[in-house]
C-alpha cells in the first residue's frame, strides 16, 4: 500500500489512514494523526472527509480491500493455489517490511468495539471487503473443480487463517506463523481442486 507524492491528496490521505490503522487500530488513531501520517493538512482532510474519522476509516478499509482484491484477481487467473500464495506473500511482505508493526487495517477495524448497537460504516465496509476476498477465492476454487459449498467454506477458512496469522506474526515478531499456515493452506487448497 505504498504512497507517492504524486498521488492526489485525497488518495494519499486514504492510503495514509489505512497504514496508520494497520499499525495502531482505529480507536487509538485520531483523524489529526491520520492526516499527519499522510503528510496532509488537517483542513484538507476535513475537506475530503467532512464526516470525520469514521468516513476516513471507511474509505481506508475500502482502499485496502480494493488494493488486495486487484492483486488477488490477477494471481487467481493462474489458479487458486497461485492466488492463495500471492495473498499470503502480500501479507508476509507487509508484516516483515514494517518490522511486524503493521497488519491488516480491515481486521483492525473489524475487531473494534462498535460505539453502540448499530454497526458503524467502517465495520460494514470491513465485512464487505472480507466477503469480496472470500468470493474471489471461492469462484476460483469452483472454476477449478471444487464443489460450491466446499469452495465457499474453504475461501472463508483462507481469509480467516491469513488474517489471524498476520496477528500472530505481529505478536511473535516472526513470519514463521505465516509460513506454517501457508504450507497447510496450500495443501488443503490443492487437495480441494484435485479431487
Amino acid at each position: 500500500m505504498s504512497r507517492s507524492n504524486s498521488t492526489p491528496s485525497r488518495e494519499r490521505i486514504v492510503a495514509g489512514a489505512a497504514d496508520m490503522i494497520s499499525r495502531r487500530g482505529l480507536s487509538a488513531t485520531s483523524i489529526r494523526e491520520m492526516a499527519k501520517h499522510a503528510k496532509a493538512p488537517l483542513g484538507s482532510t476535513y475537506h475530503y472527509f467532512p464526516d470525520g474519522k469514521q468516513q476516513l476509516a471507511t474509505e481506508a478499509v475500502r482502499f485496502t480491500g480494493g488494493w488486495v482484491a486487484r492483486r488477488l484477481r490477477t494471481e487467481l487467473e493462474e489458479g487458486p493455489v497461485a492466488g492463495l500464495m500471492a495473498f499470503l506473500a502480500l501479507w508476509r511482505k507487509i508484516v516483515v517490511d514494517s518490522d511486524f508493526h503493521a497488519g491488516c487495517p480491515v481486521l483492525a477495524v473489524a475487531i473494534e468495539e462498535p460505539p453502540d448497537d448499530e454497526a458503524p460504516p467502517a465495520l460494514v465496509a470491513a465485512a464487505e471487503v472480507f466477503e469480496e476476498w472470500e468470493s474471489l477465492l471461492a469462484a476460483s476454487l469452483r472454476a477449478h473443480g471444487a464443489e460450491a459449498g466446499q469452495a465457499a467454506q474453504l475461501a472463508t477458512l483462507v481469509v480467516a487463517a491469513v488474517e489471524g496469522t498476520v496477528a500472530l506474526c505481529r505478536a511473535k515478531r516472526s513470519a514463521e506463523p505465516l509460513d506454517s499456515t501457508a504450507e497447510q493452506l496450500r495443501a488443503i487448497v490443492a487437495g480441494a481442486i484435485s479431487s
